[in-house]
């Protein structure tokens, strides 16, 4: 049956959003009211046309006919009135609440994006993500406001009315539901061969939104390279593969369409042809073939409208199964039932045999073992690719090691809330993100209601006020999306200036200076000197001449700590370290050769 392949369908999201929307029940529960009083309504309009017509046909019979005949106009005007009204009601509130309950999910939706883990996003499309947020939430408007109103309202008229008709006369009326068994049979084909093609809709325009997200982001690339029309057949192709997933659907639409027209139009032939031999016969009324005929052209309407009730509910829950996959979805990272607040750091930092791996059998890092003093600053070097970077996402726990422990103060950060452990760590990564808005607005991202001689203060530190002071509004520059208005270098600053100000007691710079000048990076280098001592300062540099002043350097390679020492302990032991720095000091050289 239709209706139980459609509850397996729905019931399981139907009462999760039914839960989500506790705060707008009573505007749902307003428009079921209405919805049930204009099914009422509907109802009573051919049963008051039918006593009409009865009392015109036997108007001699009875000498209060034109009172009768008047007294029934109005009853029919008032529920056309009444209909007009309970359907504002319905149509309204119902919008009111699934409009609400939308905005309520996209906001759940993106508030469980935010506290996902990073691994999750290592295999997602920021294009995919916002299709999630913005088209597949915007379908539950469709479920709530539509097709589960309609479907509801569909069933009580069909109930109503098939309740009416066996009072009318019960032997047409069992002859007029001979089509319905074919009905229920198309329904139930049609709802079962839709579904993956509006699954496979959802998936083409949440490809088509990444592809489209990543090209206008790399659009400098993509003209450089002169890959536009490659890029265009890209795009193309994914526009066309969502377009043809709809095609798909309307194609089934128009086969299930026109048999469902056919299929009714039968069961109108069958009482047209048969009530009329029984009226011929005087078996049935003249007003109850009318009231018959009125009755029957509401009893298909139901199941004309389910192909677009189940082409709607489909859609809908195409877009729902994707909002729950992201609801449902886990946090790799959890904080510790009774995790304690970190407070008052120090700053020291210990790893314990710790080992990681981002894909099962493959470890980034070998059973690593080390401590960091409070207010040292300590370098991290060696080939790309050796977990430094890694070692950086442990300590802020954005993943957790495979074993090991690692800890803060002496306390494993397992046991330390997310909140306080990452309000404790200022971090600039190497490739820098920063948001549409002013340079003050991104300098005091980490700090709120941060005064400007404040953020002032932490531009010169980075040595970025020079150049922000050159911009036309300064500080209050707009500086366009991932700031592209700036250089890498600007860029970086920025971030730097950002961590400075967020004066947290643990400070890590992952590749900070890999986009500034030599000039500024001496600059930037003094700064950091400056800030050695009042907190703990961890460095990632493939510059080794920026490491050289720090306390304690850990040389990485496959995954593993080789060396450990001060710049001159190490060059002394000429081992990793000193060859890393041969080779960048003749690189260095033959740069200075050829610049001169």
């Amino acid at each position: 049956m239709i209706a139980n392949y459609l509850e397996v369908l729905i019931l399981q999201y139907l009462i999760k959003l039914i839960k989500i929307a506790k705060p707008y029940w009573g505007y749902l529960i307003l428009s079921v009211v209405s919805l049930l009083s204009i099914t009422g309504l509907n109802l009573l309009g051919p049963w008051l046309i039918r006593s009409l017509i009865g009392i015109i046909t036997n108007i001699t019979q009875n000498p209060e006919a034109q009172q009768d005949i008047l007294k029934l106009s109005f009853l029919l005007i008032l529920s056309y009135i009444g209909g007009i009204f309970f359907q504002f009601l319905r149509s309204y509130y119902s919008h009111y609440a699934a409009w609400h309950l939308v905005a309520d999910v996209r906001m759940m939706v993106y508030d469980k994006l935010q506290k996902l883990s990073f691994r999750y996003f290592l295999d997602k499309q920021t294009g995919q993500l916002m299709s999630r947020v913005v088209n597949d939430t915007a379908n539950l408007e469709m479920l709530i406001a539509h097709a589960v109103p309609d479907l509801l309202s569909n069933l009580l008229i069909l109930i109503g009315v098939a309740t009416i008709l066996f009072v009318i006369n019960p032997a047409l009326a069992s002859l007029s539901l001979i089509p319905i068994p074919f009905l229920l049979l198309s329904g139930t084909l049609f709802a079962k061969k839709i579904m993956p093609v509006f699954r496979r809709a959802q998936k083409a325009i949440a490809d088509l939104n990444a592809d489209l997200q990543d090209n206008l982001s790399g659009i400098r690339e993509i003209q450089l390279f002169n890959k536009q029309e490659k890029e265009y057949e890209k795009i193309k192709d994914k526009v066309y593969k969502h377009i043809n997933s709809l095609l798909s659907a309307l194609k089934l639409s128009a086969i299930f369409h026109p048999t469902v027209g056919f299929l009714s139009s039968l069961g109108t032939l069958i009482v047209v042809s048969i009530g009329g031999i029984m009226a011929l016969r005087g078996k049935i009324l003249v007003q109850d073939i009318v009231g018959f005929l009125l009755y029957l052209g509401m009893f298909y309407q139901p199941i004309n409208a389910l192909s677009q009730i189940i082409e709607n509910i489909q859609q809908a829950l195409a877009g729902a199964e994707r909002v729950f996959e992201v609801l449902e979805t886990e946090p790799e990272i959890k904080e510790k039932e009774g995790a304690v607040e970190l407070k008052n750091v120090k700053g020291k930092i210990t790893f314990e045999k710790v080992t990681f791996s981002y894909n099962p059998g493959v470890p980034v890092l070998k059973n690593i073992s080390f401590e960091i003093n409070p207010g040292e600053m300590v370098a991290f070097v060696g080939p790309t690719g050796v977990g430094k970077t890694t070692i950086m996402y442990l300590i802020n726990r954005f993943f957790d090691p495979d074993s090991g422990s690692i800890k803060i103060d002496d306390i494993d950060i397992r046991d330390i809330t997310l909140k306080s452990l990452h309000e404790n760590i200022s971090m600039v990564l190497q490739d820098v993100f920063l948001f549409n808005g002013t340079i003050f607005e991104n300098i005091a991202y980490g700090k709120e209601n941060a005064p400007l001689e404040e953020v002032i203060n932490a531009a010169k530190i980075a040595h970025a006020h020079e150049f922000i002071e050159k911009l036309p509004k300064g500080y209050f520059t707009e500086i366009g999306e991932r700031g592209i208005k700036l250089s890498g270098g600007q860029k970086q600053r920025l971030a730097i200036a950002r961590a400075v100000l967020k004066n947290a007691p643990i400070l890590i710079l992952d590749e900070a200076t890999s986009s500034v000048d030599t000039e500024t990076e001496s600059e930037i280098q003094k700064a950091i000197n400056n800030l050695a001592g009042t907190r703990t300062i961890l460095i990632i540099a493939h510059r080794l001449s920026t490491v050289k002043k720090a306390d304690k350097i850990i040389v990485l390679k496959d995954g593993e700590i080789v060396e450990i020492g001060t710049h001159e302990e190490l060059i002394r032991k000429k081992g990793l370290y000193y060859k890393l720095c041969s080779v960048q000091f003749t690189e260095d050289k033959m740069l200075e050769i050829i610049k001169s």
